[in-house]
């Protein structure tokens, strides 16, 4: 029997009703792995290519079939907008099924959430976070609300992949199985997968079932894909050096004209967003609130009325979702600047550009952003722009060369040419999540041995690379600081100290957050801020500026008033997280005749410098580059933890015997010091050092307990210090690189 003959009558006829002359191949490969097999599914296909569809439409159907007697569906998705998008598909969906879709998370109402506490049915949507409370809360009332889940499915897995959060996900979902009894099947959902085999793993991990992966012959995708470059300041990099070259023309003519002063690259862009509805993403919230103060200026001084909004984490609940239902209107022509915040896939309506500023960290984020673009059968439309202070004349050269412009390159080609995006992050010992599921888990059993704490804790699959020895050293640090405290019985259960952290609101999360104070303007919140100015100073939210009046401290309120003008804004460190892959390929971009479609004009013009300047320099063939004098840097090409590993290894095991000092270093680029040593010692030093055994924990500095995750700083520092050297060092990609110069015979071309 074909998928759609295997569907319900009522899922034929909303597929009738949508105007579908046939079933998608992700809808039909769905089909046959949900309803023909008992294995984990992994459906990976291109943004708005109906994943949901095709996940629910079977798992709808066998509820209605056999209705389950509690939550038969889990939905769990990483944002609260994801889910309220897709509450509404499903009701729609649903709407004649007598199949409940329920949603759960703090702007849910109560009475909502007491009816589906009263009724337990049918599909329930909810982030791991309020799962989290949920079994906090509610431990006792599980096994009645789950003792008949069959699916649990993940949305949006890819960003489950590379943290905490996402080893949260799963031990939540293996903590409510055991509670409730059961081993519901896992369907993961993601645009953005490279390694279908390793988060097929990922998915299915501690169910003792294999994942099924449809292979899904999607169409021709299409495309429209520029890439700009501008310097802040005049003159640009096409003005003398590239008159004539042929590169492709921007695919439009501006729509108006920015202010004669403004900035370059926010002036293209402001151009080219009128008239038309798009998303503006950058790589930070400091840089988010800036581009949007400053395209609001411009529309001040053309005299036309504000048409950009803004989107970010830290933006109040209103201010988010504001701009959500405005651009949702058909009619709205509006652009919302946005950090990742806007990157999964809430529907927002028929997009028809994104631009990014500068490259993202990773190939996910530069194909989920270009996904919110050309749905409804249009083409996807991305216009990058790279922006670059000009190198001041003494600059050495590490600084002048154009390293966004490489990345941004890099994580297109890589892509186009290999279909690559970045893995799952495995082998972690993931100390902080530990602390974290230890203390929920006590919190919400009540008092218990210590051999059966770990037999809740210790044997949950995320967890493996963990030894009954760590968590003995963790339990006894936690009763000497009182988070877990000893009964006359000899059990264990939450102490004082830990108990302020449990019945806070965000112990439900696990990723780090800064200490953060709400923003408020008479009765408006505006989102919150780190570290608040003294009162008369100005702060930057809500891509505005405004005057601090005063700062309760007790209640972590600031209250102000607005004023015009623009001021850096900040909310805390975003570190970014690169892969070696991608470095790899910038560096084989210098040394490439290759010039891209998608270039233009000035973007053309500044990676023919950079290659000019390698091809003189010997840049990106030698990783020690000489600058003058003592002055070296070196260029190891290595990702974010590979290239962190390294700058401590030259430090730590190198160094003394080189003379090394005066470590300035921009990872993952490139690390500058002085030496007291010859070109032919360095390379001899590294040889004998690289070759011997790396311990990971001898790449801490003495007495370092590095705080890296949410609840580092709650660890014994023996374990916060095994962490940080076992989980972030990547030690073993830092020697195969380093062996790898050396096979290439670096020595020699010194």
């Amino acid at each position: 029997m074909d998928t759609f003959s295997r569907y319900s009558p009522f899922i034929q006829q909303y597929i009738y009703q949508s105007g579908w002359n046939q079933l998608r191949a992700i809808q039909a490969a769905a089909g046959d792995a949900i309803f023909n097999t008992d294995d984990n599914v992994l459906l990976s296909a291109s943004t708005a290519s109906g994943k949901t569809e095709a996940s629910f439409f079977p798992i709808i159907t066998l509820m209605q079939e056999d209705p389950p007697t509690s939550i038969g569906c889990l939905y769990i998705a990483p944002l609260k907008a994801l889910i309220n998008d897709q509450f509404i598909r499903l009701n729609d969906i649903c709407s004649e099924s007598g199949i409940a879709v329920w949603h759960w998370h703090g702007d849910v109402s109560p009475s909502r959430k007491k009816k589906m506490m009263d009724h337990p049915s049918g599909i329930l949507q909810i982030t791991p976070e309020s799962l989290e409370a949920m079994l906090l809360h509610r431990h006792s009332q599980i096994p009645h609300l789950f003792g008949d889940l069959r699916f649990v499915v993940i949305d949006e897995i890819h960003s489950f992949l590379r943290g905490d959060r996402g080893g949260q996900t799963l031990c939540l979902i293996e903590r409510l199985s055991r509670l409730a009894g059961v081993n519901p099947r896992r369907i993961g959902l993601s645009a953005t997968i490279g390694d279908t085999q390793a988060v097929g793993e990922f998915l299915s991990d501690g169910t003792g079932r294999g994942t099924v992966i449809p292979r899904i012959q999607g169409g021709e995708i299409k495309w429209r894909l520029s890439m700009q470059h501008f310097f802040n300041q005049d003159p640009q990099a096409s003005s003398k050096e590239m008159a004539g070259i042929n590169a492709m023309e921007v695919p439009e003519a501006p729509t108006d004209k920015a202010p004669e002063a403004a900035d370059p690259g926010l002036g293209y862009i402001f151009e080219h967003t009128r008239s038309h509805k798009c998303l503006v993403f950058s790589n930070s919230r400091e840089e988010c609130e800036v581009v949007t103060s400053t395209l609001r200026q411009y529309c001040e001084v053309k005299h036309e009325p504000d048409r950009f909004l803004i989107h970010h984490g830290n933006l109040s609940v209103s201010y988010r979702e504001s701009a959500e239902d405005i651009i949702k209107q058909e009619d709205s022509l509006v652009t919302i600047c946005t950090t990742s915040t806007l990157e999964l896939g809430i529907d927002i309506g028929r997009l028809e550009r994104a631009f990014q500023i500068d490259a993202p960290f990773t190939v996910s984020s530069f194909l989920q952003r270009m996904g919110r673009t050309g749905r409804r059968d249009a083409p996807s439309e991305m216009w990058f722009v790279m922006r670059e202070d000009h190198a001041e004349a003494r600059a050495l050269l590490p600084e002048t060369i154009p390293w966004k412009l490489l990345q941004g390159i890099a994580l297109i080609q890589l892509y186009l040419e290999e279909k690559w995006v970045e893995p799952p992050r495995t082998g972690r010992m993931p100390f902080s999540l530990l602390y974290h599921q230890t203390m929920s888990t006590l919190a919400s059993g009540g008092e218990m041995t210590p051999a059966e704490l770990a037999s809740r804790v210790l044997t949950l699959a995320y967890f493996r690379n963990i030894s009954s020895d760590d968590f003995r050293v963790l339990l006894h640090h936690l009763i000497s600081i009182d988070h877990i405290q000893k009964t006359e019985n000899g059990g264990l259960i939450v102490g004082l100290a830990g108990e302020r952290v449990v019945n806070n609101y965000k112990f439900y999360g696990v990723f780090q957050e800064n200490e953060e104070y709400s923003v408020r303007c008479e009765s408006e919140e505006l989102g919150t801020i780190v570290k608040p100015p003294p009162i008369k100073d100005k702060i930057a939210i809500a891509g505005r500026v405004w005057v601090v009046e005063e700062v309760d401290r007790n209640r972590h309120v600031v209250y102000c008033h607005p004023v015009k003008g623009i001021i850096p804004a900040y909310f805390g460190e975003e570190p970014g997280d690169i892969n070696t892959k991608i470095l790899e390929r910038m560096q084989a971009l210098l040394h490439q005749d290759e010039l891209y479609p998608y270039l233009l004009k000035n973007a053309v013009a500044r990676l023919k410098q950079a290659r000019d300047g390698a091809l003189r320099s010997g840049f990106g063939i030698k990783p020690l580059l000489p600058l003058g004098g003592r002055m070296y840097a070196v260029i190891p090409w290595l990702g974010s933890y590979a290239f962190l590993a390294l700058e401590r290894f030259l430090r730590l095991k190198c160094g003394p015997q080189l003379g090394l000092k005066g470590f300035n270093s921009r990872r993952p680029y490139y690390i500058q010091f002085t030496m007291n040593a010859s070109e032919e010692d360095f390379y001899r030093i590294l040889k004998e050092e690289i070759n011997k055994d790396i311990d990971p924990m001898t790449l801490l500095y003495p007495k370092e307990a590095p705080i890296f995750d949410k609840y580092d700083d709650l660890l014994p520092e023996e374990l916060t210090r095994k962490g940080f050297a076992m989980s972030i060092l990547d030690v073993q990609e830092m020697k195969q690189s380093v062996l790898s110069w050396l096979d290439n015979d670096c020595a020699k071309l010194v």
